[in-house]
């Protein structure tokens, strides 16, 4: 049976949705929900099985883990290696549709570290997802909900029809146009753009 479909507003989130998709997480499952840049599928950081059924799922390089979201920077501290220039630059570009490149701490699971021991972080802008992971109270292991060809997903119903197999709930908030963060690597107190997506990155 595909997951089933959950009406949601993500600029005027409601306390039940809320709760039900954060309970899907605490309990190991996979969610797809609007992130804000498209949708996203995403589990606990905290549950390694799932995330290891997301990379099967996505049919991923393990060498390219997904990114993580978090609610704030004292948050993003706990996760990444913050530097002094690193938070300057994410104090003035986040919450929104930007993720960070840092070294992980030792929280993150080497599952969701690069060789280098990096990690992607991104604090996003969406009502929502803020009030997810508040009622979650861990970070979550996102990545963007697309076909087997790599195409966004962009309607709800197409997720449950491809991907609702290996979900437990889909949020619904009808038609969402994709277009991926931009990725910002500030490794070595450098900005360095990995990927232009949504927003500009003021680069001194």
């Amino acid at each position: 049976m595909p997951a089933p479909l959950m009406t949601v507003d993500p600029d005027h989130p409601h306390t039940r949705s809320v709760e039900r998709a954060a309970e899907v997480l605490r309990r190991g499952g996979l969610l797809a929900y609007p992130t804000g840049t498209g949708y996203g599928i995403g589990c606990d950081l905290a549950a390694k099985r799932t995330i290891d059924r997301l990379y099967k799922l996505k049919r991923a390089d393990r060498r390219k883990p997904f990114s993580i979201l978090c609610p704030d920077l004292s948050d993003v501290a706990r996760y990444g290696i913050v530097s002094k220039f690193a938070y300057r630059t994410m104090h003035h570009l986040a919450p929104g549709p930007f993720t960070f490149v840092l070294t992980a701490t030792r929280l993150v699971p080497e599952m969701m570290t690069t060789r280098q021991k990096q990690v992607g972080i991104r604090i996003p802008s969406s009502p929502w997802v803020q009030l997810l992971l508040a009622a979650l109270g861990r970070p979550i292991v996102n990545s963007s909900a697309t076909d087997s060809a790599g195409a966004p997903l962009i309607d709800p119903r197409e997720i449950q029809q491809q991907l609702g197999h290996a979900l437990e709930l889909i949020l619904d908030g009808g038609i969402q146009h994709s277009e991926p963060s931009t990725v910002v690597s500030l490794i070595d107190d450098e900005i360095e753009i990995l990927r232009q997506g949504q927003g500009v990155v003021p680069v001194p």
